[in-house]
């Protein structure tokens, strides 16, 4: 019986399946997901983008119709500005002279 059991013994830890190697464990559930959103983002981002800057006087510069501001400038040094719906930057400097947006677009 003794051997028998040894055996079994033996036998227990081979035969058994890790829980830090299962394939429905914590970290592949997390490692596949990651790898999913990598995925995602490696396709969007083969898109090339279109920008272009966009100067007007006064305190307000809109981008053309399909693109949307991703960044703007003011005149006389102001850092002062906010992007009003999607597509218009407004600086907030009394007296401007300048502001420019920076647009773009997925082409």
């Amino acid at each position: 019986m003794k051997p028998a059991f040894f055996f079994l013994l033996i036998l227990i830890p081979i035969l058994a399946p890790s829980p830090g190697h299962a394939d429905c464990s914590l970290d592949s559930i997390v490692e596949n997901k990651i790898q999913e959103a990598l995925s995602r983002l490696e396709i969007k981002s083969q898109a090339p983008l279109s920008c272009t800057s966009v100067k007007s006087v006064g305190t307000l510069s809109s981008c053309p119709a399909g693109f949307i501001v991703t960044g703007c400038a003011c005149g006389y040094g102001c850092g002062s500005w906010d992007v009003r719906g999607d597509n218009t930057c407004h600086c907030q400097c009394a007296g401007m002279d300048w502001t420019t947006a920076r647009c773009c677009k997925n082409s």
